[in-house]
């Protein structure tokens, strides 16, 4: 069915192309024909002339020979139609333009060549709305209508017509052959290369007074002239006639309503269809689909403006400003201003419905005249409106929900477009929905104010103490960052407000106005705000470098001189981190008494004046009285059984705005490091202590020289473990310390002095603080991943400890029998005793001596086996760390791996018969006491 369509309509159209003439009905052979169809040709270009009826024969024989022209020519271009010819040639502009300089330079035309190149590269300059797509199509429709030309006037030379190939050019290059003949050649109207009928004669005295012919070869190709422009326009004048009758809306009736469609309002042909969703032309009128195709299409542009312009009104008066912000205001000004020039488009096209400009020419002569707009010059004009709306009514969509940085982000990213108008058109809406960001970024950079009344911006402020102002009065909303700012430079952005507010209200300090003035001068006069706005990333990153720099290099040097941050650090270094070894060593010795009480009944006071004796006492008294008075006693939460030194510390006090380095968080850190460092101090003092007891050592041995008691001997001995287990011991403190303060606490201060003085901003100097007190707590095993080494630390400390009871018992017991055995031979030589008695009192005190060892003897053995086991586990542990200076300690408390040696091939009995022999020999060292 839709092939018979197509096939009628393609007939009606070669039936206007060739003229037919129409026989009346009826019988009839000469009969009236109409002016339209019957002039078949008419002399010296005239047309509309009626053939004389004296030549009825010549009429019907072109009427015949009309007719087969028009079967053959539909039936030809029914084939075209129905065929699947394509052009084989590559859509290269570059070669087509080549081609037709290099042809023009053959034919001697090489001016001809040179303004053809000019033109073209002209052509290849436009850019934008009006400029030409496809090229290459034209510079190759150019040059096929030249060599028609060229091929036309060597076909024709020495003939007394011009010559086409219209209908044969497709078969001629190769395209469709052409139709066979169903007419024999006499029965032509125009037989070239034979004598003419009477009919043909009559046929030649036509065509010697008119211009337009039909032709027709021996090859079968019909040759056809230029009609006259009268009979175009009477073919023209026929079809709106024929399209009247088959419309019941006129076309300028449907262009008034589409007019009126695109500004949102129902015209009386066309309206809104909720069902639909768009305008649509009424279902009863009669109107063609393809008029109500156009129509519809012509009308997505009022459908867009209905989103677009509903969007504005709900923002804006409708709707809260807080539920919009400020750049959600700018969004609907700029698509209000897109608007306006629509609105001004939509005057011109309303002016021009009704302005009547000449159209044709009727049969008689007259002009008729008609709107100038018609449905397709109103798609062309609406043509960049719809893109346009479209882009408006996309961005709609997407920014309904978003606010501040998220809207100007999601724009941008539309922006990202390959398409030369679209880029344009997005690049203009976004310079103005970004000016009140751009505003916001300029003030919190140069003056440290958050200008944002809706929650737009990407700094958000926070209500906190004057401590924690810097950590946590300002925090970065990853949200609300646009992706045409980088996440580097918005960190900047947001720590040069910081340094700002940190300046005027920790430090009271207003030199950083001094320095913002500087850096808008070095930025130069965009970083004013005249020009500061989307597309001027580089301006705003020059002014926040050059804003930053100049007031992080201020705050920099307020910390350092006014607040003086190195001499704090290096105050904390030396008593808290027990740097001051003369001041420690008083401090040790003034309250080792008071600290072995009970913790519940120590005077945090009387603490605090020990605390300035030892300050006093030492050379910690010629420092700063600033420092000092910021060194005080601190007594931790304490349980039941707790004694001194469980709970006591010392501690720091620093005040803004230092608290902002130095927050509780960080000196909780300086109090563990202390902690543990005092312990160890503690367990070095107690063994010193320890060695202080055994001095008398060669004094107590000379009781072995007495070969009829056995105590004696025995004690000898087990002073001799006691020394051999306290030098293992002191071996081991001494080699941790070493590590703890010189590996570990003077490598990482001067690491932290050489990050301290490459500090361009309070964010890289919290670090390098930070670094510095993680590299001591990693390094000093007191991090996450060494609690299980700490423990058993701990736990050699508390062995240490026990240690030292075990030989203030075992030595204070062993001057008591030298006392004893003093007493009693100062006695046998002043008194003539007898002898039996004597010996029964030395037997008696050998005795009680003895009982006394034994159990001393066990104690002794026992803490060796278990300080063995857990020092041989903490140095089998070491190399399983993942700090690389540990591996160094190991080194120095195993340097001949007799510990690795130990835990690894021998059993725990084996250990303890082989290191705690307890027998009654007189050792070597022993002689030479003696």
């Amino acid at each position: 069915m839709e092939g018979d369509v197509v096939s009628d309509l393609v007939r009606q159209l070669v039936v206007r192309i060739f003229p037919v003439v129409n026989r009346g009905g009826g019988g009839g052979g000469g009969g009236e024909e109409k002016n339209s169809s019957s002039n078949v040709v008419s002399s010296n270009g005239s047309s509309g002339q009626p053939l004389r009826k004296g030549s009825g024969a010549a009429a019907a024989a072109a009427a015949v020979v009309s007719e087969s022209i028009v079967d053959r020519a539909h039936r030809y271009a029914m084939r075209i139609i129905g065929s699947r010819i394509s052009p084989s040639l590559a859509n290269d502009e570059g070669a087509m333009a080549e081609a037709i300089k290099r042809q023009l330079v053959q034919e001697n035309r090489s001016s001809d060549a040179l303004t053809f190149a000019d033109l073209h590269r002209r052509l290849s300059l436009q850019s934008g709305p009006g400029s030409l797509e496809n090229r290459w199509s034209l510079l190759y429709l150019l040059r096929a209508i030249s060599d028609d030309q060229r091929r036309e006037r060597a076909e024709t030379r020495g003939t007394a017509f011009p010559y086409t190939s219209t209908l044969s050019a497709p078969a001629v290059r190769g395209g469709l052959p052409a139709l066979p003949e169903n007419v024999s050649r006499s029965n032509n109207f125009f037989s070239l290369g034979e004598q003419q009928t009477p009919t043909a004669a009559a046929a030649g005295e036509l065509h010697s007074q008119q211009h337009s012919q039909a032709i027709e070869p021996s090859s079968g190709v019909l040759i056809l002239s230029k009609d006259d422009g009268d009979v175009r326009a009477a073919a023209v004048a026929e079809y709106v006639e024929i399209h009247q009758t088959e419309t019941e809306v006129t076309e300028m009736a449907l262009v008034r309503d589409i007019v009126y469609a695109c500004q949102g309002i129902d015209g009386k042909y066309v309206k809104f269809n909720k069902d639909a969703d768009g305008f649509l032309i009424e279902e009863t009128l009669r109107v063609p689909r393809a008029t109500r195709t156009l129509v519809r299409r012509l009308c997505e542009v009022g459908w867009l403006f209905q989103r677009v312009k509903n969007h504005i009104s709900e923002s804006l008066e409708d709707g809260p400003l807080e539920a919009i912000g400020t750049v959600g205001q700018a969004f609907c000004a700029a698509l209000q201003e897109e608007l306006s020039d629509y609105y001004r488009l939509m005057a011109v096209l309303e002016g021009q419905v009704h302005n009547p400009v000449p159209f044709m020419l009727t049969s008689d002569g007259m002009k008729s005249t008609g709107s100038y707009l018609s449905l397709r010059r109103l798609s062309v004009w609406l043509a960049e409106p719809l893109v346009r709306m479209r882009l408006m009514a996309v961005l709609v969509d997407d920014c309904k929900t978003l606010r501040g940085g998220a809207m100007a982000g999601a724009i941008h990213m539309h922006a990202q477009h390959g398409d030369p108008l679209v880029r344009t058109f997005l690049r203009r809406l976004l310079r103005q929905v970004c000016s009140p960001l751009f505003e916001m970024v300029r003030r919190w950079v140069l003056e440290g104010e958050v200008d944002d009344y809706y929650g737009e911006f990407f700094v958000v402020a926070q209500a906190v103490k004057a401590e924690l102002l810097w950590r946590e009065g300002y925090q970065l909303q990853t949200a609300m960052l646009p992706s045409f700012i980088p996440e580097p430079l918005a960190q900047r952005i947001l720590r040069t407000g910081k340094s700002i507010n940190f300046l005027r209200v920790c430090c009271s300090d207003q030199g950083w106005a001094q320095s913002a003035a500087d850096a808008v001068a070095a930025a130069g006069a965009s970083a004013s705000g005249g020009s500061l706005g989307y597309g001027e990333t580089e301006a705003l990153e020059a002014l926040v470098v050059e804003a930053a720099g100049r007031i992080d290099k201020h705050l920099i040097q307020i910390m350092y001189n006014r607040y003086r941050f190195r001499d704090h650090c290096l105050a904390i270094k030396r008593y808290l981190l027990l740097g001051q070894g003369d001041f420690i060593q008083y401090l040790m010795d003034l309250v080792g008494p008071e600290l072995v009480m009970p913790a519940n009944t120590l005077s945090s006071f009387k603490l605090s004046g020990t605390l300035e004796s030892a300050v006093r006492a030492s050379n910690a008294q010629y420092d700063d009285s600033d420092v000092l008075d910021r060194l005080r006693v601190r007594m931790m939460p304490h349980s039941d059984g707790d004694r001194g030194w469980d709970v006591f510390s010392l501690d720091y006090s620093v005040r803004d705005p230092l608290t902002t380095l130095f927050t509780e968080e960080v000196m909780g850190k300086y109090l563990k490091i202390f902690n543990f460092l005092w312990r160890l101090k503690r367990v070095e003092h107690a063994l010193s202590a320890t060695w202080q007891t055994m001095k008398p050592n060669c004094a107590i041995a000379r009781l072995s020289l007495n070969e009829e008691g056995g105590g004696q001997s025995q004690l000898t001995v087990v002073l001799r473990r006691c020394q051999t287990l306290r030098n293992e011991m002191n071996h081991f403190v001494t080699n941790l310390q070493y590590y703890i303060m010189f590996e570990v606490l003077e490598y990482s201060w001067a690491n932290f002095l050489e990050e301290m003085e490459e500090a361009h901003d309070l964010d890289e100097l919290i670090a390098a603080h930070d670094k510095y007190l993680g590299s001591i707590l990693e390094k000093a095993l007191l991090g996450e991943r060494s609690q299980l080494l700490c423990k058993t630390l701990f736990a050699l400390f508390d062995l240490i400890l026990r240690f030292r009871g075990l030989a203030d018992r075992l030595y204070e017991n062993a001057r008591e029998v030298q006392a004893r055995s003093d007493i009693a031979l100062r006695e046998k030589a002043k008194r003539d005793a007898p002898k039996a008695r004597d010996g029964q009192r030395r037997l008696s005190t050998a005795h009680l001596s003895g009982d006394f060892l034994g159990s001393m003897g066990e104690e002794m053995d026992g803490l060796a086996v278990e300080y063995s086991s857990l020092l041989e586990g903490f140095i089998a542990q070491l190399p399983a760390q993942q700090h690389v200076d540990l591996k160094f300690l190991s080194f120095r408390l195993d340097f001949s791996e007799f510990y690795t040696q130990q835990h690894m091939g021998m059993s725990t009995s084996h250990l303890r018969i082989l290191r705690n022999p307890l027998k009654n020999t007189r050792p070597s060292w022993e002689k030479k006491c003696g």
